[in-house]
């Protein structure tokens, strides 16, 4: 009772995950219902009472398999676009073939499965001491041949893989010497200033201040100066809101360094406007005597 209620449940899931990964838009979501459907024969098979091969699915296929096709997205980009272009000519009628003759062999297990009379794990392993010698058995007897053209064309299909995606450079690959020339043959031979510091605020999109005490633009991000404008978050000090500005406004290009100090006067203080120091040497006292 407890096998059939497995089998129907884990039959629901695993078929609703397999049309999910073909009918998916995503590549990530389709290998995540491939694992599901993975982890669901997994389950059939332990249930079946073949351990092996319910530890050869999770451990080769759902760990193996699985980081395969993740890594290739990571490698590839997630929302990288498929191209229609056929590359191999002929591929869907080939396909078409293919697809028919493994409906063939599925109809042909199928009905091999039905028609003859269930011997039972347990006896058809008896013979041989285990599971695992019975499967052993006849892998390197009576389907060696098929094992073998499996990793032969296993292996023809990784060289393929490797051969499909290498690119030859149209140009050399810069070194360290050339990339440190052409950092100091370009416009900025020193490294772009930081989102330092302003008076009391670390914000990002605030301004930095150059050593003179000049505002560089280079330090804010374009996108988070837009953003900014346009929700009005902008600082109160006017030279530092126009820098912000600039760096919304301005082209993609290298911003130019703001020729003003931030939090200073419009002007240089004047001579007047200091405080006067007395040019006396002597103390309060001697100054009352005289």
């Amino acid at each position: 009772m407890g096998e059939t209620i497995t089998f129907w449940v884990l039959a629901v899931v695993s078929v609703t995950a397999a049309f999910g990964l073909v009918f998916s838009r995503k590549a990530v979501y389709s290998a995540l219902m491939l694992g599901v459907v993975m982890l669901s024969l997994a389950v059939l098979y332990a249930v079946q009472d073949a351990p092996f091969l319910a530890v050869v699915q999770i451990i080769v296929y759902t760990g193996a398999v699985m980081m395969l096709f993740l890594f290739v997205l990571m490698l590839v980009g997630v929302d990288s676009s498929d191209s229609l272009v056929e590359t191999i000519r002929g591929q869907r009628f080939w396909a078409v073939i293919a697809g028919l003759g493994f409906a063939v062999l599925l109809a042909a297990a199928i009905g091999n499965a039905v028609i003859g009379d269930p011997a039972g794990l347990a006896s058809a392993v008896k013979a041989d001491g285990g599971n695992v010698p019975a499967l052993a058995r006849l892998i390197f007897t009576r389907y060696v041949f098929a094992f073998e053209v499996t990793s032969a064309l296993l292996i023809t299909a990784a060289l393929g893989a490797m051969v499909l995606a290498h690119r030859e450079r149209s140009t050399p690959k810069a070194s360290q010497k050339d990339l440190a020339r052409a950092r100091f043959l370009g416009d900025h031979p020193a490294p772009l200033p930081g989102p330092g510091t302003y008076a009391r605020h670390n914000a990002i999109d605030m301004p930095a201040l150059l050593p003179d005490g000049t505002v560089s633009e280079l330090s804010v991000n374009r996108f988070i100066a837009r953003h900014d404008v346009a929700d009005g978050h902008l600082p109160e000090n006017p030279r530092l809101a126009q820098a912000i500005r600039n760096v919304a406004s301005g082209p993609a290009g290298r911003p130019k360094v703001v020729q003003a100090v931030a939090e200073e006067p419009e002007g240089p203080v004047e001579a007047e406007d200091k405080p006067k120091v007395s040019q006396t040497t002597g103390s309060p006292v001697e100054e009352e005597g005289k």
